[in-house]
């Protein structure tokens, strides 16, 4: 068997595509581990199975009858949708039902790690960062700020560093600051204001 035969790798793409586009879409929203390819391939043929049988009705459809001869432009755009669109779509759909909440208290979350959960939301900050030795780092978490995400090592860039008073509130920008970097080594906790 040469699976480098026309038919035989159409086949194959066919049942790949769909799949690994899924996968790579949902990598791209959730945080997750390097993916082991030959796993990863198995993977891919089964969510393209998914996606095939919940579009069998338009496999279907455009497959009966005369529809590509009479219809070939809106054959290639249902083909389109069935192999691309709806596999990226499909990821997005899997986590807003699985954040839903008649259906989240059933099933995990998605998000593993509460430092991904947070700083996943891009939400606007004022953070004070308790470190291991006892100082206190106050700052501003926003739009140019950054923090890592699984599976890499926990960091976080704050964009403005802030004096803070004893009793933790903020006083004043450290002047000329261009921000921190702070590893998750040096980290105890993280407090967040609004």
């Amino acid at each position: 068997m040469n699976i480098w035969q026309i038919d035989k790798l159409a086949l194959f793409l066919t049942f790949f595509i769909p799949g690994f586009i899924s996968i790579k879409i949902y990598d791209l929203l959730v945080p997750s581990e390097l993916r082991n390819f030959p796993k990863t391939l198995f993977e891919a043929i089964g969510y393209s199975a998914l996606n095939f049988a919940a579009l069998s009705w338009l496999i279907y459809l455009i497959h009966s009858g005369n529809f590509y001869s009479n219809h070939g432009f809106w054959y290639f755009v249902f083909l389109f949708i069935i192999m691309f669109l709806a596999p990226i779509s499909w990821p997005f759909l899997f986590i807003k039902l699985s954040l839903w909440k008649p259906v989240a208290k059933y099933i995990i979350h998605p998000i593993h790690k509460p430092w991904d959960y947070v700083f996943g939301k891009k939400e606007s900050f004022w953070i004070i960062v308790h470190l291991k030795d006892g100082r206190k780092i106050g700052g501003k978490f926003d739009t140019n700020s950054f923090a890592s995400s699984y599976p890499a090592e926990e960091q976080i860039y704050l964009e403005e560093v802030w004096k803070l008073k004893e009793n933790g509130g903020f006083v004043e920008p450290i002047d000329r600051s261009q921000g921190i970097l702070i590893s998750s080594k040096e980290i105890l906790s993280i407090e967040f204001f609004k």
